[in-house]
């Protein structure tokens, strides 16, 4: 249904959705937030609710990663990586913990066994000490054998990779071949800079009053953080950026990826181990989360709505950080906020109740 003006019901629809969005800052519950919709590469609506202001950046935390696995989509479809490649031929250091056989096909599945493996921000960041800090890792299961989330250990070996592949910085390689053909601004590894707005993490509800104190997710504002670009959460970006990113997943303007690699990617369920922490089939492409057709999409790691169609794909991020797009409405969403709640429940309510009125334009 893209390519069509906006109905009346659809705007009245947009109009409730921001509605939504501003009685959580409006009652106190958060301090920021922002959200976008988007159909035919533009968007329909863009909102800015609370502390923050339509230039200011949030951090997206996990849906960092989708930006990420677009950089090396890129070196798949140029014969730099296979799939069924073993890591360890590009990350020697992965051989000593036994990782020498993990493929980057796991690696983008979360299938590849150290899920825990630890690396700092600032460590990761630099090429010296992420590589020191691999040889220190161990397997934890056999790779390829379940699924169990890598918040960040799989995407910094992804990282890596793109180095050592391309010769490129991985953050310096993920603008200069996404970011910047789509015409949005760098959002990974972003130098402190006084002119650039990013809204600060705080505490909220269950968790207000607290320190943060053992939680890094309060970390990532830091500007030394932001600077070494974590490729598994590190990211900023504004919610129309976000949406954006995604309707160009839908489009593929200019044919920036390779066609047959970007429908494998956006499609093409690799993974269905179920979730250790709630038992539904995870649907991992190499980089995306698929709602699927079991009526169980609301589960997943991807945000969805009830309304959602079966084809649509995204990654959520820590604290309902929502992202998707739906190909059979060509909407795309996204929902950003700064508030960081103890109470997980509640917060993914709030995503999925935005995400519902999201997933109903264009129907």
């Amino acid at each position: 249904m893209t390519g069509q003006p906006l109905a009346d019901q659809d705007a009245g629809t947009l109009h409730d959705l921001v509605e939504l969005a501003r009685r959580d800052v409006d009652k106190g519950w958060l301090p920021a937030c922002q959200l976008a919709v988007a159909r035919d590469g533009k968007l329909l609506t863009f909102a800015t609710l609370g502390e923050a202001g339509p230039e200011t950046r949030f951090c997206i935390f996990s849906a960092t990663k989708p930006l990420v696995a677009s950089a090396v989509w890129h070196l798949l479809a140029e014969g730099g990586l296979e799939l069924a490649d073993p890591a360890a031929e590009w990350v020697p250091e992965l051989a000593a913990g036994g990782m020498g056989a993990v493929t980057i096909e796991q690696l983008l599945l979360h299938t590849c066994g150290f899920p825990n493996a630890p690396m700092g921000p600032i460590e990761g960041g630099d090429p010296a000490a992420r590589r020191r800090r691999f040889g220190t890792w161990r397997l934890e299961w056999e790779p390829g054998s379940r699924f169990e989330y890598h918040a960040t250990s799989a995407h910094w070996v992804l990282a890596d990779l793109i180095e050592r592949v391309s010769g490129t910085d991985f953050r310096d390689f993920v603008e200069e071949r996404v970011c910047r053909p789509l015409g949005l601004p760098r959002l990974l590894g972003v130098l402190a800079d006084p002119s650039m707005e990013i809204a600060p993490l705080t505490w909220v509800g269950d968790a207000a009053g607290t320190t943060g104190s053992g939680d890094l997710s309060f970390e990532w504002d830091a500007p030394e953080i932001l600077s070494a670009g974590a490729p598994g959460a590190g990211g900023v970006a504004t919610a129309a950026e976000v949406a954006l990113f995604y309707q160009a997943l839908l489009h593929n303007p200019g044919g920036l990826w390779d066609a047959a690699v970007l429908e494998d990617a956006t499609s093409q369920v690799r993974c269905t181990f179920p979730d250790p922490l709630l038992g539904v089939a995870v649907n991992r492409t190499i980089g995306l989360v698929v709602a699927g057709d079991d009526g169980l999409q609301v589960m997943r790691y991807g945000a969805f709505a009830e309304r959602n169609s079966a084809g649509s794909f995204g990654h959520a991020g820590a604290h309902v950080q929502v992202a998707w797009a739906d190909p059979e409405t060509g909407v795309s969403f996204a929902y950003l906020t700064n508030g960081l709640d103890a109470n997980t429940l509640k917060e993914g309510a709030r995503g999925l109740r935005l995400s519902n009125l999201a997933a109903s334009i264009g129907r």
